[in-house]
């Protein structure tokens, strides 16, 4: 078995693939590929991957791309038993609109403010892109007004995805403090196979982030 994640650290998607293969538990090489050097380009990964995007997986020759469908697959393939991602289609079901409500909603409007703020020289944040997170992030409060985790009484990979995120945006200084049940669901984080590691990558996004918004 040979597994590999090309990976860049501080990309929160990426580190959302990375703790769903440390959750399931898989074996897996990590491969840095820095967007800041725009090593996503160099040919040969280009071959690997067309949309040249991190993070991609390589499994035994088995490529796939977009965080979210590598978690699936990974704890389809090769986790001990379904906790993860369930087979019965109704818990199925609600993990994968958490995943979805990750993609579309909640890490698209986190994009959304910091990239032009880490990419584009950007120094403020917008009072009506900061309510309109913060409106979203009203939506993952109420999922955890009923669960411990954010699709039921045990993590799976709707966490790790959602994790990622979260722990992104907060390293960055967000207030949370109107959000005391996502301020719970941290704390139950902290429990998360790789949580260490998301950590290191998640606080240099967020020191980055800082650095430029202190520019202005």
């Amino acid at each position: 078995m040979r597994v590999k994640l090309y990976h860049f650290p501080m990309s929160p998607p990426s580190r959302g693939a990375l703790l769903a293969a440390r959750a399931v538990g898989v074996p897996i090489e990590v491969v840095f590929i820095d967007l800041l050097k725009k090593e996503q380009l160099n040919e040969d990964f280009v071959k690997i991957n067309p949309q040249h995007c991190i993070p991609t997986l390589d499994d035994d020759g088995f490529i796939l791309w977009e965080s979210r469908a590598i978690a699936c697959y990974l704890a389809d393939k090769y986790a001990k038993n379904d906790q993860l991602y369930p087979k019965d289609l109704k818990k199925r079901a609600i993990i994968n609109q958490r995943l979805y409500f990750d993609s579309s909603f909640l890490f698209v409007k986190i994009r959304g403010i910091f990239f032009p703020i880490l990419f584009q020289g950007k120094t403020t944040i917008d009072k009506a892109a900061k309510d309109d997170l913060n409106t979203t992030l009203g939506f993952l409060e109420k999922f955890l007004s009923d669960n411990i985790w954010v699709a039921g009484d045990n993590y799976t990979i709707a966490d790790t995805s959602i994790y990622a995120s979260v722990s992104s945006l907060v390293a960055t200084g967000w207030d949370i403090s109107l959000f005391p049940n996502i301020k719970r669901w941290l704390n139950e984080c902290s429990s998360l196979p790789g949580y260490a590691e998301n950590a290191d990558g998640a606080k240099t996004y967020g020191e980055a982030v800082k650095r430029n918004l202190a520019q202005k």
